[in-house]
């Protein structure tokens, strides 16, 4: 097959995790190619060399000088396809690709993908735990967890793949079993720029599908095309037959499949209301696959949720505190706001970080409908409190909350000391930053840690 000729010329772009498993399914295939990374030298090189000896590497050097001649570039999603090396080397005829289209050119096997802007990952593990309560082997990696690649070292019935824009934008269209759409809102506006660019991306995930499962709150998460794939959808209120939505029956708030209750919702163990939304997609997805719809429900009941992900670390004094670190946008920030928001409660909101680029005009408007603080800190901090001010005159759209309060913090332990002393009992003390992390970590996890941190301190009472 194409993908897999010996005679071409292939370079490997980026060496974080993506671009190793990449280097390792060469290996495996016993395949030449080369590697390069635009940055001058990695943290751990010597581990690199010692598992590929025999590789040709390039550091910080001019790719289109060192491989004039390089045919394919598989390009790891942490690097953007408009790099100059990369612009210079396809105008000269070289193709550029990512880990997805290798993947799909090796699997026979049924994959299902699940992309979105925010709750992919919680999605594509519940999903996985669905498939595994069926009986049958499943891989479940992608953006999450394991590289893709790496999967294909195992036998499987069938694969999930959690799918970033990043690694949709320069994949060739995939013929997946089923593929969801969870949501779409600005996300990566430094690299995409428009939303409308960001979109259309996001809609790639459907151009072969075989069945597209979409988010009826969400216009933008349905397809543009839809000839030739099967639909499936879930939201709040009933809609077909085979579509997921949210119903009373006999007193009770239940998740149904059309008019058939399948679970309650108070059965669930995920804390937030847009957790509801969460499992009626992962389950949509499982009807797709065609798995056994007890062990659906089963795994659905069982989940607990994902490290940073909407965690309760502890609740202290009646405030509960709530770690929701991987709320790296707007869109995944309001999600949880909007989960947790209680008319008789206050959520004390742990905010900022490196902004993307983002827009926070809209987390502002929402802010407007909820008891909230913020305490914000990192980068991000100002632009979040120039968006929420009532005399923020600097365009449409603008918040005029003047009653909300606005704290500032220089550390993570100062932000959740300062949390803990204006929220009272019953209230949340929510980190859901809207922000990368990296301006202040190295990544959401390291940044939820400090958080969990920070609470535990508090509890013991090593804060002030």
């Amino acid at each position: 097959m194409q993908l897999i000729q010996s005679d071409k010329k292939r370079v490997v772009v980026g060496l974080g995790l993506t671009g190793r498993s990449t280097m390792r399914f060469f290996q495996r295939m016993g395949l030449p190619f080369v590697a390069g990374d635009t940055r001058e030298s990695i943290p751990d090189m010597a581990s690199l060399r010692e598992e590929f000896p025999d590789v040709q590497f390039h550091f910080g050097q001019a790719l289109v000088d060192v491989c004039p001649d390089a045919s394919d570039i598989y390009l790891s999603p942490g690097l953007a396809v408009d790099l100059p090396d990369i612009v210079a080397l396809t105008e000269r005829g070289a193709r550029v690709s990512g880990d997805l289209d290798l993947f799909m050119a090796q699997v026979s096997e049924p994959v299902f993908a699940i992309s979105g802007s925010n709750a992919k990952s919680t999605v594509t593990t519940l999903l996985g735990q669905m498939i595994a309560a069926a009986g049958k082997s499943v891989g479940v990696g992608g953006n999450l967890g394991k590289p893709m690649l790496d999967l294909l070292e195992a036998k499987h019935d069938c694969y999930v793949l959690e799918l970033s824009s990043f690694q949709l934008e320069r994949a060739a269209p995939a013929k997946f079993a089923a593929a969801a759409l969870l949501n779409v809102s600005a996300d990566h506006m430094d690299r995409h720029k428009t939303l409308v660019e960001y979109h259309r991306v996001k809609q790639s995930l459907f151009a072969a599908t075989e069945v597209a499962v979409f988010n009826r709150q969400d216009p933008l998460t349905e397809p543009l095309q839809r000839s030739g794939m099967a639909l499936r959808s879930f939201g709040w209120q009933s809609s077909g037959m085979a579509d997921f939505c949210v119903a009373i029956h006999d007193g009770r708030e239940m998740i149904c499949r059309g008019v058939t209750p399948l679970l309650g919702v108070d059965e669930l163990r995920l804390p937030g209301r847009h957790n509801v939304l969460n499992v009626m997609a992962a389950l949509a997805m499982a009807d797709a696959a065609e798995i056994a719809l007890q062990a659906a429900i089963d795994a659905a009941k069982s989940f607990t949720g994902l490290a940073h992900r909407c965690e309760l670390v502890a609740n202290i004094d009646g405030v509960a505190f709530i770690n929701d670190s991987k709320a790296t946008n707007v869109g995944a920030c309001i999600a949880a706001l909007q989960g947790f928001a209680q008319p008789s409660a206050k959520i004390v909101l742990i905010a900022g970080g490196q902004t993307k680029s983002a827009d926070f005009a809209p987390l502002a408007k929402v802010l407007e409908s909820i008891p909230c603080e913020l305490v914000l800190l990192g980068e991000g901090a100002e632009a979040i409190a120039q968006a929420c001010r009532s005399d923020n005159n600097s365009g449409n759209n603008i918040s005029n909350n003047s009653k909300l309060r606005i704290h500032f913090a220089n550390s993570m332990e100062d932000a959740v000391a300062r949390a803990g002393r204006v929220a009272g009992a019953g209230d949340i003390v929510l980190l859901s930053p809207a922000c990368a992390s990296f301006d202040m970590y190295s990544g959401f996890a390291e940044r939820g840690d400090a958080f969990k941190a920070a609470v535990n301190a508090l509890a013991s009472g090593g804060q002030n």
